[in-house]
């Protein structure tokens, strides 16, 4: 099996997140994710505030922080969902996702991430759902 080679991409999360424990640390979690997204381009930030506002909106249980480079969203300090902008991997459409801390199993086979090109009511309304599930 060949080696495998880390895009430029993926390199730079890496350093990210290195950089992320060094800096950050000092920050509130709000703070680092509030930085993060004045990173992103316009339609990756419009996105990610509005994402921010409600996920926020739903328990006074959900903290943030950023985790490798990216606005995250923990209940008792597990990352439940992140928000992976396009511009971040220069990919075609940013990612909605969860973590393993999310309570979404359903049977043997569930998605744990989302492309997600647009914020529209209807999205909008099914991410609110999925995050009171991985909550609860």
């Amino acid at each position: 099996m060949a080696d495998q080679v880390f895009t430029e991409e993926e390199k730079a999360a890496m350093r990210e997140r290195a950089r992320e424990a060094r800096e950050f640390k000092k920050l509130s979690g709000e703070e680092q994710v509030q930085r993060k997204i004045a990173e992103m381009d316009t339609h990756d930030q419009e996105m990610a505030l509005r994402l921010h506002e409600l996920i926020l909106g739903i328990s006074d249980k959900i903290t943030t922080r950023t985790w490798y480079g990216m606005p995250a969203y923990y209940v008792n300090d597990k990352v439940i969902c992140f928000y992976q902008s396009a511009s971040k991997f220069k990919v075609r459409y940013s990612t909605f996702g969860f973590q393993e801390a999310a309570n979404l199993d359903e049977g043997t086979f569930w998605p744990t991430s989302y492309a997600l090109t647009k914020l529209t009511k209807d999205v909008e309304k099914q991410i609110v759902e999925l995050v009171k599930k991985a909550i609860r």
